[in-house]
């Protein structure tokens, strides 16, 4: 079941993406809004509150109709039930489209655009930044939103599946994401670790801290997932010294582990002044600079590791059911 419904939802989200204007994601601002306004007051006890029926609500409603499905009609509802929820948690296209335009913009030697719709993309001032650093940035948020996107979602769907969970840990995993970005995170880089006391559309000190603590723990295993796949589609043995003794170059662990490992893994220099410019003492990973070739580099590496992961839950719901 794991594995059809994954596969059809990555094949269902590239040929009819979700816009970010979709009512579902309208719904899940306005949710989070509400929370923030009625139940956060500041206190941990009531953010943990708000975090838990931000968290809760969508996820007790995704797996109750789970098991109705299975129960009163069949597998195949359940199926079909599952990937619908995929189809809004998981895929490329909710971010290739900055990737493959910043990309384009640089191969036509249009820096300024290729700058401008970095900025646009990340909310950052990048007009000073050289071609190489831009290279850089965009592999980083290419590489983070991959495994926020895909293989967060993917791993956490597929390990609570498995004992039974259905669907519940692709909207755990996506909703703790979103919690974290729209609570707690910094503009200008997806692992911001600052928290800004005035910008928390409508949330406290408090509800942002336990945003950003949750969001950590839940993505510890999944994020360790994906600098593995990494490591094993790419090379492995630069990958995994890259793990062990770069990832704390980074501001984020759990980022610092997967860019580590992707620079290990195709030979590129990440972090450094591109990461934290006014970081003293900043430096980037091992490898060579950051150039247009990487871009090629970093989409095969992204496809072998999806391919990998497909083969591997393939194998173990055919011997879950041949068990």
């Amino acid at each position: 079941m794991s594995f059809f419904s994954i596969l059809l939802a990555l094949v269902i989200e590239q040929a009819r993406p979700m816009s970010a204007s979709h009512f579902l994601h309208q719904w899940l601002r306005r949710w989070a809004d509400w929370v923030a306004s009625h139940v956060d007051g500041g206190s941990r006890t009531q953010s943990w509150v708000a975090w838990g029926l931000l968290i809760g609500v969508p996820a007790g409603l995704a797996i109750l109709i789970h098991w109705l499905l299975s129960f009163f009609l069949g597998w195949f509802f359940a199926v079909a039930w599952n990937v619908a929820l995929l189809y809004v948690t998981l895929g490329f296209r909710q971010f290739s489209h900055h990737f493959t335009g910043i990309r384009d913009a640089l191969n036509e030697g249009d820096e300024p655009l290729a700058r401008k719709l970095l900025a646009e993309w990340q909310q950052v001032e990048v007009n000073e930044l050289p071609r190489n650093e831009i290279v850089r940035l965009v592999i980083e948020h290419s590489v983070l939103s991959a495994h926020r996107h895909v293989f967060g979602v993917f791993f956490s769907y597929a390990l609570m599946s498995v004992i039974g969970l259905g669907p519940v840990g692709a909207v755990v995993y996506r909703i703790a994401e979103f919690a974290h970005r729209y609570w707690t995170a910094s503009p200008g880089y997806p692992q911001g670790n600052s928290i800004d006391p005035v910008n928390h559309n409508g949330a406290s000190l408090a509800l942002s801290t336990i945003a950003q603590e949750t969001w950590h723990a839940i993505d510890w295993l999944p994020a360790r997932a994906t600098a593995m796949g990494f490591a094993i589609m790419g090379s492995f043995e630069d990958a995994m010294d890259g793990w062990r003794h770069h990832a704390e170059k980074f501001p984020d662990d759990n980022d610092g582990v997967i860019l580590a490992a992707t620079a290990g893994a195709i030979n590129v220099q990440l972090g450094g002044a591109a990461l934290q410019p006014d970081l003293p003492g900043s430096s980037s990973t091992p490898g060579r600079p950051p150039e247009l070739a990487h871009f090629a580099q970093v989409v095969g590496l992204v496809w072998r590791t999806v391919v990998m992961w497909l083969v591997l839950v393939a194998l173990l719901s055919l011997a879950n059911l041949l068990g």
